[in-house]
């Protein structure tokens, strides 16, 4: 039986140190705020795209909700399947093409566009956004666009762009944020001409389906190779791949996400990505915009949600009043709009300044899939209690007894997994805390690593008092304190006061815990997620009020109600806001430490008495997998015809 590598703690932060971008060669508008400056001017004006880019989007996209009209998206939710009609749609429109350019066949979209289309098709099903950005968001498009050969590129994007669905495989069985561990070899021949790889992949979306593979897998490092993980373009239908499982799951059931082995499968060495060792490094960077995708399906969710529930609480009528009219789902209707306002702006700013390429956007994207993937799941829960008993219950059952067929308990499903997804909130909260203190641990140095001695301490600590020297006093006032200040946001001018004064809050309170904890700061998991939390708020408000800006600039009509909307979630962001400040210092942190320690230890097992555990004996927790062929029937298909000549 093969398992994961056993690697130290240690090991595993160096191989996640190694493969983050380590440098900041353009502006950053998280970065600074996470520092306590508010850098109005990299977002403001609200960046917006060129006319003809603009033009040519909305033509795609008229043309987009055209056939989207035509499709059943309960058609995939009955049968687990998008139909391959679907499929072959989507292929001739240029939906797999869309970020391409067009050199190579495809319709060379902007992100913002791209970001569109996907809030588009995945209102049919979420299961189509997965299959589209699954391809092309992490899948062989965005590799090849970020480190592929010209040779790569002539031979594998027209084949994207045509329909060859592709997909990512990283994560094992044993193996999941924890890269360091991975088991999966990619062993060179003696020729050095290809690599032969082995190993097996769990949860491989689009893998089903998919004609190429993005595979991950570890080099040996050996003579005239310096191994690591590293990235292949692999042909999906290659001897000695098979896919063993289709995977079910409690949402999005159109996914074709699977099981995949590998086994002396060769690839050549012309189709390895970058270089040895790059594979996470490309990983990462491809996600920088990859995981924008996430958000741009949370705000077509958002904006489904209100539909349906300012339709609904309009005509449902309770107490001789409409429901909306009620305070409790007054409440609820208010938080889903204003919120829902939030994740496009949030969405928007992070697309245009990705295609813009004048900022570096690693922060704001993942404080975009963070917390639009949060707020959408309360979105969604909200809706169903508006609806109430009709939320709970499924759209087929509906439709059965003659009433409008709405999904919204599917809805609840099929956003849950957002929150996992490319990064789970958990991991995502960590590395954006990373890069939050990225300044701090380049002017500390020693000083928050805990292996260093004393005398390195003591020198990281004389290098460290220049930068606080220059840095700390800023902190202390700024023109979030001036009655005047950012004016020419008319009333919403005091929210982006607010920001200013807690961003310099969070930078002070982000040093105390250094100062604090120093080495240990790292484990204190609980305070860089609510850091993080409160950056990713103060990052909404300001997309939101800056979004509101260029709203009333378009057309004063839409951009009042902009206005409105932008001040109440501005006003509702506040308050979690502060109640995240609170918990910085006041929390149970410690006692939940303790406790769950005890749990561990079985402390507590008695407190399980009572209930009787149906999946106990039905398998172990995780699987191992053995080396060697596959003995399962390989459930593999395809939507379309091969793409690759002679295929």
């Amino acid at each position: 039986m093969v398992a994961a590598a056993q690697v130290t703690e240690e090991q595993a932060r160096a191989v996640a140190e190694e493969a983050r971008e380590s440098g900041w060669d353009k502006p950053s508008f998280a970065k600074e705020l996470f520092l306590g400056r508010l850098r109005l001017d990299l977002v403001h004006p609200f960046p917006q795209p060129p006319p003809a880019e603009a033009a040519k989007s909305d033509r795609f996209l008229a043309e987009l909700e055209k056939y989207c009209a035509t499709l059943d998206g309960t058609v995939i939710e009955r049968e687990s399947l998008i139909p391959d009609d679907y499929v072959k749609g989507f292929a001739e429109l240029g939906c797999f093409g869309l970020k391409v350019a067009e050199e190579y066949g495809g319709l060379g979209l902007s992100q913002v566009a791209y970001n569109r289309v996907l809030m588009l098709a995945a209102s049919v099903h979420p299961s189509i956004g997965a299959l589209l950005s699954a391809h092309q968001s992490i899948g062989v498009p965005e590799p090849l666009k970020l480190a592929g050969t010209p040779e790569q590129k002539r031979e594998f994007l027209p084949r994207c762009a045509k329909g060859a669905v592709s997909a990512f495989l990283l994560t094992e069985p044993d193996v999941g944020s924890d890269p360091a561990r991975m088991a999966s070899t990619a062993t060179p021949t003696e020729d050095g001409s290809a690599y032969v790889l082995d190993g097996v992949k769990l949860w491989t979306t689009n893998g089903v389906v998919a004609e190429l593979l993005v595979v991950m897998a570890r080099v040996p490092r050996s003579e005239g190779h310096r191994g690591g993980i590293t990235a292949f373009v692999v042909e999906a239908d290659s001897p000695g791949i098979t896919v063993e499982r289709r995977n079910a799951f409690m949402g999005l059931r159109g996914i074709e996400n699977g099981v995949t082995r590998l086994h002396q499968v060769r690839v050549p060495a012309a189709n390895l990505i970058g270089r040895e060792g790059d594979g996470l490094k490309i990983a990462l960077t491809t996600l920088n915009a990859g995981r924008l995708a996430l958000p741009a399906m949370c705000a077509g969710a958002g904006k489904w949600s209100l539909l349906i529930a300012r339709q609904w609480s309009a005509e449902r009528v309770q107490w001789g009043r409409q429901v909306g009219k009620h305070g409790a789902v007054a409440a609820k209707l208010s938080f889903i709009a204003a919120t829902t306002f939030a994740l496009e702006a949030v969405l928007e700013l992070s697309g245009q300044m990705a295609d813009e390429g004048r900022n570096d956007i690693r922060i704001e994207a993942a404080l975009a899939k963070l917390w639009s993937s949060e707020m959408a799941c309360l979105i969604a829960d909200e809706l169903i209690q508006i609806r109430g008993g009709r939320g709970y219950e499924t759209a087929e059952s509906l439709a059965a007894r003659g009433e409008r067929a709405v999904p919204a308990e599917q809805q609840f499903r099929d956003l849950r997994i957002n929150r996992i997804f490319e990064g789970s909130s958990e991991i995502m909260r960590l590395l954006v805390a990373r890069e939050a203190v990225d300044a701090h641990l380049a002017a500390a140095g020693d000083l928050a690593d805990p292996k260093a001695d004393l005398q390195h301490k003591a020198k990281a600590a004389l290098g460290a008092s220049g930068f606080y020297a220059k840095w700390l006093p800023h902190l202390v006032s700024g023109k979030g304190q001036l009655p005047t200040s950012y004016g020419e946001f008319g009333s919403n001018a005091t929210h982006l006061r607010f920001v200013e004064r807690n961003a310099r809050k969070l930078a002070r309170s982000t040093f105390y815990g250094m100062a604090r904890w120093q080495a240990g700061m790292e484990k204190h998991q609980a305070f860089l997620g609510r850091v993080v939390d409160i950056g990713a708020e103060l990052f909404a408000m300001s997309a939101s009020c800056v979004r509101a800006e260029m709203l009333r600039a378009q057309d004063p009509s839409q951009g009042e109600a902009a206005y409105e909307l932008a001040d109440a979630f501005c006003q509702q962001s506040r308050i979690r806001v502060d109640r995240l400040f609170a918990a910085l210092w006041d929390n149970t942190d410690e006692v939940d430490h303790r406790l769950a320690d005890g749990i561990l230890d079985g402390r507590y097992t008695w407190l399980e008495a009572g209930v009787t555990d149906q999946s106990e004996g039905t398998g172990p927790w995780i699987s191992q997998w053995s080396p060697g062929a596959s003995t399962e029937e390989n459930v593999a298909r395809r939507f379309l015809p091969p793409t690759r000549s002679g295929g």
